[in-house]
């Protein structure tokens, strides 16, 4: 098998929440494969574009705030005029807040709903309509999570987006797979990040999820990247709706 068929060169992707974290980790991997890059984050994400510059990388950085559909429109030009197509999705800001369902407000559920499933569902299909048009098909990676598959504790709304986000992405790959546009998800197991800071911090949760981690370790944010490439390479072409767990093993135990 040649290696090309992994390669990104000529290839513009969008990644949102580049700025940290998983997103980072991925923005980098696919700028590495190849891709030029389109950051789109709340806040600078200087972090990134000094990673991927490091190693002759094309970046272009977009400041949105994703919990409204306001900037969607923009993203999308945005890309066409710093890299001229719209080849790559990475569907990965997200969200989280944390109650007791007995307890859980309408705005802790509206807010996660809104960044972690309307956004990437109206982005895609910008994007989709896009690569239609092109007639170039392209790539969509959602995001989902152990908690697609799980239920979690005291996170109502992020389970229910994160499992949405698996029904989307499967019936998007159903409407679309026959246009050239392949969708698919990575599900991130425990990883360092922003978002699971409360949880490494917390001894007793800390340990016993690890307990439960074959691999033995928190995810890494680089350790998606190769999942990434290949869902965003050629290699992916007949791959339509899976969802990959990157998780060290967390779903077999």
């Amino acid at each position: 098998m040649s290696a090309d068929l992994f390669s990104l060169k000529g290839r513009t992707a969008i990644v949102t929440g580049a700025n940290t974290g998983l997103g980072q980790g991925i923005a980098i991997a696919l700028s590495q494969a190849g891709a030029s890059i389109v950051a789109v984050s709340r806040s600078a994400p200087d972090e990134t574009v000094k990673a991927v510059e490091a190693t002759g990388g094309k970046i272009h950085v977009v400041r949105a705030s994703l919990d409204t559909l306001t900037p969607i429109p923009g993203i999308v030009d945005e890309a066409k005029r710093a890299f001229g197509a719209v080849d790559i999705l990475v569907n990965n800001a997200g969200t989280i807040r944390r109650a007791d369902a007995l307890e859980f407000s309408e705005a802790d559920w509206d807010g996660v709903i809104g960044v972690n499933l309307k956004t990437p569902f109206f982005l895609a299909q910008a994007c989709a309509k896009e690569m239609v048009a092109s007639k170039r098909g392209g790539k969509i990676i959602n995001i989902a999570s152990m908690l697609s598959f799980q239920g979690g504790i005291r996170v109502a709304s992020y389970t229910a987006s994160k499992s949405g986000i698996t029904g989307l992405t499967k019936l998007l790959a159903n409407e679309w797979a026959a246009k050239g546009i392949n969708v698919n998800a990575i599900a991130p197991g425990y990883f360092e990040t922003n978002n699971t800071d409360a949880l490494r911090k917390d001894e007793t949760r800390n340990r016993d999820i690890l307990a439960r981690i074959p691999a033995g370790r928190w995810g890494r944010p680089d350790d998606l990247g190769g999942a990434a490439v290949f869902l965003a390479s050629r290699a992916a072409d007949y791959v339509h709706g899976t969802v990959l767990a990157v998780d060290g093993g967390w779903l077999a135990r």
